[in-house]
């Protein structure tokens, strides 16, 4: 198993499915839940109405249609203050739920932006050890599970900070 972290366009990437930041309607939105709406076509917003939601925390999976992944999982991480404290655990819970989605779906590789570090202002060097700590963990708890996990970073500040761990 192999994980990488890139620079880039997650809407590009040819992997089995691309983690959306999404807002809790899974109605597409700003930042990467947008851009992933506008590449992946309308039917991805038609699915979408059909899924009610999402809440902070969950993940929920979707066809990737016009994108190069095949599916795509949409998870709405936490607002960073607004969660009463529990903003680390339900950070973590993106990342767990994402996984083990990916995993009862058979999908062998998996990438993800940098979840609540947008709109949703968790700080970007907090967030990235929450990234890399769970996804660690699901590994060893899962084995085998994944041929490859993709940590994308669409700016220099998010890259250089995950190229630490």
């Amino acid at each position: 198993m192999e994980i990488k972290i890139i620079r880039g366009d997650i809407t590009k990437l040819k992997v089995g499915a691309i983690v959306n930041a999404a807002s809790s309607d899974l109605l597409g939105g700003m930042g990467v839940d947008g851009a992933i709406h506008e590449a992946a076509g309308p039917e991805l917003l038609e699915e979408c109405k059909t899924l009610g939601g999402c809440e902070t925390g969950g993940a929920k999976i979707t066809k990737g249609y016009e994108l190069a992944a095949k599916y795509v999982i949409h998870t709405v991480g936490p607002v960073y203050g607004r969660e009463g404290g529990r903003e680390s655990q339900l950070l973590a819970d993106c990342y767990m739920n994402c996984l083990e989605l990916a995993k009862e779906n058979n999908i062998r590789s998996i990438a993800f932006p940098a979840i609540s570090t947008g709109a949703y202002d968790y700080p970007k060097d907090e967030a990235a050890p929450i990234a890399f700590k769970t996804v660690k963990r699901f590994c060893n708890q899962y084995p085998g599970s994944f041929d490859e996990i993709i940590f994308v970073c669409f700016d220099d500040e998010n890259f250089k900070i995950y190229e630490k761990f």
